[in-house]
């Protein structure tokens, strides 16, 4: 049997936490919920979700600091969810490895649709069978001197060691790398790596460049270059 895609939901409004459990077992996911932040921790170790739905105001210990403890030791999706739409809060809540943030209330389809997407982004591959390769053929995949770019099954090697990235890093990283040289307006990346919903929001553009310098040092051959008054690029020198 396969085992079902658990979703660890945390929201102190535990009609809202039901409501979202009861979308996502028609979906076929299997939930857990948890109303505080210390509980959220706790079920984070112990439940070992595929995806977290986290809200950003929860007693005790917040949501931002849930984020934080979680991304200090693993990369598992985390959709952020709130009543506050000010671009400050989205654009923390990104830069503490959110992977996505939905806005209350929402649309129960938007809510699944959103689940999907990320959980299909970070989908790891299925170990090849004996005897085939272990690169699929339609492997997208982009290499440069000390890095490698996988989109495939979403793995970053830079300096021989695999970098830990959220998804939307990662495909930030892999567009640009895969067109060297090439600038984008922030509007452009939007457009690819995020779509419609986040149209007029660059700031988190300019949040994910940052994390990836952080992550990654520009290098003799390549950089990842600002264009001032015009977006990025994945300058080969």
């Amino acid at each position: 049997m396969v085992a079902k895609t658990k979703i660890l939901i945390v929201d102190d409004d535990n009609n809202i936490a039901e409501l979202i459990s009861l979308y996502l077992t028609k979906e076929c996911y299997e939930t857990k919920i948890v109303n505080d932040g210390e509980e959220a921790l706790i079920a984070f170790e112990q439940y070992n979700p595929n995806l977290i739905l986290l809200d950003l105001m929860l007693p005790g210990i917040d949501g931002y600091q849930v984020c934080r403890e979680i991304r200090a030791k693993s990369n598992v999706p985390i959709i952020m969810l709130s009543a506050k739409g000010e671009i400050f809060d989205k654009v923390l809540g990104l830069e503490l490895g959110a992977d996505d943030y939905i806005m209350k209330p929402f649309d129960s389809k938007e809510l699944v649709a959103r689940v999907k997407a990320v959980l299909r982004r970070f989908q790891p591959l299925k170990p090849p069978a004996a005897g085939t390769s272990s690169v699929p053929l339609s492997a997208k995949c982009v290499e440069y001197p000390d890095l490698t770019v996988n989109l495939s099954n979403y793995s970053v090697i830079y300096n021989g060691k695999q970098i830990d990235m959220p998804p939307k890093e990662i495909e930030l990283l892999y567009f640009l790398a895969s067109s060297p040289n090439q600038v984008f307006t922030r509007e452009q990346l939007l457009d690819h790596i995020w779509g419609y919903e986040y149209v007029g929001d660059t700031r988190t553009v300019d949040v994910h460049v940052k994390r990836l310098r952080e992550k990654i040092n520009d290098h003799d051959a390549w950089q990842l270059s600002t264009v001032w008054g015009i977006g990025y690029k994945f300058e080969v020198k």
